[in-house]
């Protein structure tokens, strides 16, 4: 017999399975052997009362064995003979797009200008001890994105574009614990997601699929206002039947080399800010009402949001337990953003705080056309460069400092490696978005009591939230409206934002690519 129960329990509770077995047998009002198995559907953490619980969605069985575990590795076809269509990009829109395309029987080509994940780490340390930013292997390129050194968050709003759960077990089978598949808010660890990203990449080789590091895609082959092929930086030709553009938010040489071939793109809104760090222990207080985080419980996270003047400003990949990054693609700019270990050990806790930026900010920009939104970007980080004293260095001020406009006499200690330097995060944000923060600062402080204290820190700047471009596509089709052949997909293109809403976006690419190539084949 199966029984489904929605239970909220004490975390040593839903961490113990004998403990579990127990409240549960209680509950029934049955004796505890007559428990045969125990699944969980659903798992989070409830903390709005005194005291923080686990909710725990459960089919109990009784008397009954458990079901066998569920295989999730699918069998791919073998596509090394079979018709190319090109994904420009590995991460995870990448991954998912080639991926797909050898399910529907076509051959990916990948190009990613970065270099494989192992190899990846050495420009990494770098950047943290060298301060020496490489602009093709970085924290946003390379061999599985900006994803692959980050949180490793799951969590999305995106299910109804695609299919989710398939992401999920995608992962499940290339190495990520069964987890991400109950939990509310899954993630899976930086530390974890190397090797994750190394399975697919075999996945993918495996079936004859072919993966080109260390290519960056300088031209695109068109005919007819259809897509041929590409060029790489060695002056290779590479050709397919259509072309994937899954180059992430970052890869700003694709938006000048479209604007540059007239090939129609547009500027888009994205958000702007700092990064915020506290120390863990407070945000666990502050967040689960205690005075020390039960050993039961995961590091604490936080979302706030405040709408200051018609704006919203909101926290933007919370790192619990995390570190800050250096997030640069190029030499005279500074970029920061957060990544977490899959156990969310660190002392500190690390937030992304952005205002949302109009195209009206945009106006002093306007003769750059649609990479208004681009230039205006590209002006902040240069401008953090040159105040961090022109190194990877990122300038810093206390939280209370930054609202009272005070240089900041002394720095909290901080999990960014390349070191921090005291400035007026003012003279870097143009006003309107400094005064925002500041405002949505004090007002935090009412939500999260504590929150708004001079031991945070904040770092400038956080800036690449999303694109400021969007390359445009027809919303049935996803093909772009003016060049056949060309899917331009998720973050780069301006239509997801993280790695689940990616994955997905990959795939629906790939499912219209297929669709366009048999419709052109059936017309030809």
């Amino acid at each position: 017999m199966q029984t489904l129960l929605q239970i909220n329990v004490l975390p040593e509770i839903a961490v113990h399975e004998h403990l579990l077995k127990q409240y549960l047998a209680t509950e029934l009002q049955i004796e505890e052997k007559q428990i045969t198995g125990i699944k969980i559907n659903k798992r989070s953490i409830d903390a709005r009362s005194k005291e923080a619980k686990i909710f725990l969605d459960l089919t109990v069985y009784i008397n009954e064995a458990l079901p066998e575990k569920k295989n999730y590795t699918p069998e791919y076809p073998y596509v090394k003979n079979k018709p190319v269509v090109i994904v420009v990009g590995f991460g995870p829109a990448g991954m998912f797009a080639a991926l797909r395309l050898i399910e529907l029987g076509i051959k990916p080509i990948v190009i990613e200008r970065g270099k494989d994940v192992r190899t990846r780490r050495r420009d990494l340390a770098a950047i943290n001890k060298e301060q020496i930013v490489n602009p093709d292997s970085n924290y946003c390129f390379g061999e599985g994105g900006a994803g692959t050194y980050s949180d490793g968050k799951l969590y999305t709003r995106s299910n109804k574009r695609g299919n989710l759960k398939k992401v999920l077990e995608t992962l499940v089978a290339h190495g990520a614990k069964e987890d991400i598949l109950i939990d509310t808010h899954p993630h899976i660890g930086t530390n974890k997601l190397p090797n994750l990203v190394t399975a697919i990449r075999q996945t993918i080789i495996n079936a004859g699929g072919e993966i080109l590091f260390d290519t960056r895609v300088e031209d695109f082959i068109i005919h007819d206002n259809c897509i041929k092929g590409v060029i790489t930086q060695t002056g290779d030709k590479i050709e397919g039947l259509a072309t994937i553009l899954a180059t992430g938010h970052s890869a700003r040489d694709i938006y000048y080399l479209l604007d540059k071939k007239k090939i129609l793109i547009d500027a888009k809104p994205f958000a702007l800010g700092v990064r915020v760090e506290h120390q863990q222990a407070l945000i666990d207080s502050i967040q689960y009402h205690c005075k020390t985080r039960s050993e039961y419980l995961p590091a604490a996270p936080y979302s706030l949001v405040e709408q200051v003047e018609k704006r919203g400003v909101f926290s933007f990949c919370m790192c619990p337990g995390g570190f800050i990054v250096p997030a640069a693609t190029s030499p005279g700019e500074i970029v920061v953003n957060g990544m977490s270990p899959s156990k969310r050990d660190s002392k500190f806790a690390n937030s992304g705080i952005v205002v949302s930026i109009e195209l009206e900010d945009f106006k002093k920009y306007e003769s750059f056309g649609a990479l208004a939104g681009l230039k205006f970007q590209q002006e902040i980080e240069h401008k953090a460069f040159l105040l961090g004293g022109k190194t990877v260095a990122a300038p810093a001020q206390r939280l209370c400092d930054f609202v009272d406009n005070k240089l900041s006499a002394s720095l909290p200690e901080t999990s960014y490696q390349p070191g921090i330097t005291s400035a007026l995060l003012t003279e870097v944000l143009p006003y309107h978005i400094s005064s925002r923060l500041q405002l949505a600062f004090k007002a935090f402080d009412k939500k999260m009591y504590g929150y708004y204290t001079n031991e945070a820190v904040l770092l400038g700047v956080e800036s690449r939230t999303s694109s400021p471009v969007r390359i445009p596509r027809n919303s049935e089709t996803l093909e772009h409206p003016q060049i056949k052949g060309l899917f331009p997909c998720a973050e780069g293109a301006g239509y997801a934002g993280g790695i689940i809403s990616a994955a997905i976006d990959g795939e629906r690419c790939a499912e219209m690519c297929f669709a366009s190539l048999h419709h052109r084949l059936l017309n030809k």
